[in-house]
């Protein structure tokens, strides 16, 4: 395949197009910052050169619009788009839905849609999200936008289709790639468009062709901006690098006439399930499939599994049978992870609310308005709600009537984390490099932590952070564990030994922590003294990882679980592995144990499960 691809590079680049049926450009990975104009200029030029060229019959942007996927970079992004001279079709990328303080909501609030479809001279052009959403995981397809995806191709399966993406779907980039190339081969599909290396490339995505697409950030080399120029003929489909006040640059295409692909010609090699015959006593008792993406982790009482979905539903799950009991539908995806207390599940909402229901039937006992998306999860403790939201604020609401305790403004990023409640405070990080501790009764500011962080990327706001022996843990993207002082915020120690990065769990006796490390292995410290001290590391063979799933002890043994649909179990005193089981190739959350022996697991693929060993 690769050498039949270039030798049609070698054609196209002899290609005279004299016979042309339309032109479009693409831009892709702008990262436009509210704060800076570095980006924006370079977006600028761009926008003033496109409309300034001819015969351009539409624009395609394909995600990474904006650094840190805040709404005034959207906005400030949008300004420059709303400039060009003809239509643009835009999707989101990775720095719009890992790092949003809005959930990803505020793109489509900004742009009108997530996704895009239109036709031009008997093409269509589909355009979807590639996530991830606010977790830390491969880029995913959610099964929402799949269904989708199919149902638009069926229309008219013979029609010659685009479709664009911001993540290769390849491998080593969406976790269910397979799903959507099986999906759609059956179909005209003529290529994927797209971005995110910021570079030229031609690749195959399990046999259909693809593009992938410069940034129009300058050039390092030579300090120009660019895009892509698009020219479909009869009989091909040739991409040009236009950098800014240069002559334009073919440099690849495909056939329009060829067919690289048929229905059952799969070429990449599908997930390894292998695992769950070496550890057969492994079973999943049940599995159900809600058919929506799940970023949240669940929670238990009684027999019942509390879970939010990202179409904003809300279920109630049968831990015997698996049976959905009930839902309830908020306004918008749901990203926290819910609280249950005195038979009220309380969970935040990207529709700015904070819900109660009743657990037995869900119905609405209150709800609370906040000023922006609530994406942190809930902690009860002794009848009070402690939860944060994309307002910079923080909240304590009565759980009963949902009357407002107090609330601390002065969080200078957004809040995903749950909070730690520890003796008379309540601890949690945010995406703005601090740790905060207030009191737990009157909000008030105890101390900050910051640790010297100096990039937003590596705040410790992801992690659930837990206390033992007078100290707080955690983890954060700097790779780096920390304990700091429970009673000052100052850092007791901080240690690279193992790069870990955003988990963290606490012994039942509160004597150990755990962590996954990114490359296979789970550590554990001791949290007595005040200098590190790693007691045991176990090679889980897990890969690389860097989801922001905690490890949990239930009765000795520690559950652990990735990015790409491994549970694992070990050891709570030695580390020694007990067992692993996939089940399936996308985020399994934290997980939630019931025994030693037996586990509630969530996927972002829309599983809920019980696994029993």
């Amino acid at each position: 395949m690769k050498k039949q691809c270039l030798l049609l590079i070698l054609l196209l680049l002899s290609v005279v197009v004299s016979a042309q049926d339309f032109r479009f450009a693409l831009i892709t990975d702008l990262h436009v910052r509210s704060n800076d104009s570095l980006a924006y200029n370079d977006l600028r030029r761009t926008v003033n050169q496109l409309n300034k060229t001819p015969d351009i019959s539409f624009i395609l942007v394909t995600g990474d619009i904006t650094e840190e996927g805040d709404r005034a970079s959207l906005l400030k992004a949008k300004g420059l788009l709303d400039q060009l001279s003809v239509k643009y079709y835009i999707i989101s990328g990775n720095h719009e839905t890992k790092w949003s303080e809005s959930g990803s909501t505020d793109f489509a609030h900004v742009f009108g849609s997530e996704r895009f479809q239109f036709e031009y001279n008997g093409f269509k052009f589909l355009g979807f999200a590639t996530g991830p959403i606010i977790r830390m995981m491969d880029g995913h397809v959610a099964p929402q936008d799949i269904v989708w995806l199919e149902e638009e191709l069926s229309l008219n399966p013979k029609q010659p289709t685009i479709l664009v993406t911001h993540y290769p779907l390849l491998p080593t980039d969406v976790d269910n790639w397979y799903e959507v190339t099986d999906a759609v081969r059956k179909y005209n599909v003529k290529a994927f468009l797209g971005g995110h290396y910021h570079s030229n490339r031609l690749f195959f995505y399990d046999g259909i062709p693809a593009f992938i697409n410069r940034s129009n950030l300058r050039d390092k080399m030579d300090g120009l901006g660019g895009y892509s120029i698009y020219d479909v003929t009869k009989e091909f489909i040739i991409v040009s690098e236009q950098k800014i006040g240069q002559e334009l640059r073919r440099w690849g295409g495909y056939s329009l006439t060829e067919k690289y692909y048929t229905e059952d010609n799969s070429i990449y090699e599908r997930p390894d399930f292998s695992i769950n015959k070496e550890y057969s006593n492994t079973k999943e008792v049940w599995v159900t499939d809600i058919g929506k993406t799940i970023y949240a982790s669940p929670v238990v009482s009684g027999n019942n599994v509390f879970i939010g979905d990202d179409t904003g539903a809300f279920y109630s799950i049968s831990t015997k049978s698996g049976n959905v009991n009930w839902t309830f539908q908020s306004g918008n995806r749901i990203i926290g992870t819910a609280a249950v207390s005195n038979d009220i599940v309380v969970f935040g909402s990207a529709d700015a609310t904070i819900y109660a229901l009743n657990t037995t039937n869900g119905k609405l006992i209150w709800k609370y308005s906040a000023k922006e998306p609530v994406l942190g999860s809930a902690t009860i403790d002794n009848g009070t709600i402690y939860i944060g939201a994309s307002d910079h604020t923080f909240r304590a609401l009565n759980l009963k009537t949902g009357k407002l305790i107090w609330e601390y403004t002065e969080v200078k990023g957004y809040i995903e984390t749950r909070p730690l409640i520890y003796q008379d405070k309540v601890i949690f990080g945010a995406w703005d490099n601090i740790m905060y501790a207030l009191n737990k009764i009157t909000g008030k500011l105890i101390w900050t932590w910051d640790g010297g962080l100096t990039r937003m990327h590596f705040s410790p706001a992801a992690v659930w952070p837990v206390a033992a022996q007078e100290k707080i843990f955690f983890t954060a993207p700097d790779r780096v564990m920390t304990a700091i002082d429970a009673e000052t915020g100052n850092t007791v120690w901080r240690t690279k030994e193992s790069m870990v990065r955003e988990t963290i769990g606490l012994s039942e006796d509160a004597t150990r922590v755990y962590s996954k490390t990114m490359q296979d292995s789970v550590v554990c410290y001791s949290t007595v003294g005040n200098e590190p001290k790693r007691l045991w590391i176990t090679n889980v063979g897990y890969g690389y990882d860097h989801a922001a799933s905690m490890p949990v002890e239930k009765n000795g043994v520690v559950f652990g679980s990735t990015k790409n649909g491994i549970i694992f179990a070990l050891d709570a005193l030695t580390g020694k592995l007990l067992w692993k089981h996939k089940v399936g190739n996308s985020l399994i959350g934290t997980i939630y144990p019931l025994s030693a022996s037996e586990c509630i697991f969530v996927s972002s693929h829309g599983l809920v499960g019980l696994l029993k060993n």
